[in-house]
């Protein structure tokens, strides 16, 4: 049963996520989806994990550290805007976003949607043929609405000739459940 957006994320990216792939966590927060991307990508694959907080950078390490999947994972505290220069001419299989702020961390500080079209782009760019990008938005509460009206509308002027993009919603949930969004390319 997919009861969240994480969960929706987890479900699309096990379908892509292989054995020998390269992944990145562009919001890496307190670590779940960067152990699960390192679980799925075995000891051939490579997963880049960002966070712009310490303590998301923490909390990973000692999440992929207990899980004995280290040697699997880079990580860089540095915002999801500026992976390019990480990446260098790499293809990515799969991207995971988790927009909003840190679980349990201070809700000031939060992902903005002028740096996160600026991942996106970024994202599309090194994206393999047959990749993926998942994100999860969450807005309202603390870090508001501007995020979600600005991304979604980025993800509605991709070009649909060259994306696809799928967008969730859980309509009967109050308080501005997070929405979910797969994009991949029409090939």
């Amino acid at each position: 049963m997919i009861k969240n957006a994480v969960e929706l994320a987890h479900f699309y990216l096990k379908q892509y996520v292989k054995n020998g792939s390269f992944v990145v966590d562009a919001t890496c927060g307190n670590g779940g989806d960067t152990v699960m991307l390192a679980s799925l990508v075995g000891n051939n694959g490579k997963v880049f994990g960002f966070d712009i907080q310490k303590d998301a950078i923490l909390a990973t390490a000692k999440r992929i550290e207990m899980e004995g999947l280290s040697s699997r994972v880079s990580l860089f505290q540095d915002g999801h805007e500026n992976m390019e220069q990480y990446l260098e001419n790499q293809i990515v299989d799969a991207f995971i976003f988790n927009l909003g702020y840190l679980p349990k961390g201070d809700h000031s500080i939060h992902t903005k949607g002028e740096t996160t079209i600026k991942a996106l782009e970024i994202a599309l760019k090194h994206l393999s043929q047959t990749g993926v990008i998942a994100l999860s938005i969450y807005h309202g509460g603390d870090s508001g609405f501007e995020e979600r009206d600005a991304v979604l509308a980025y993800l509605e002027s991709l070009d649909s000739r060259k994306y696809n993009v799928i967008l969730h919603s859980y309509i009967n949930k109050p308080n501005f459940p997070p929405l979910f969004a797969l994009i991949c390319h029409n090939t």
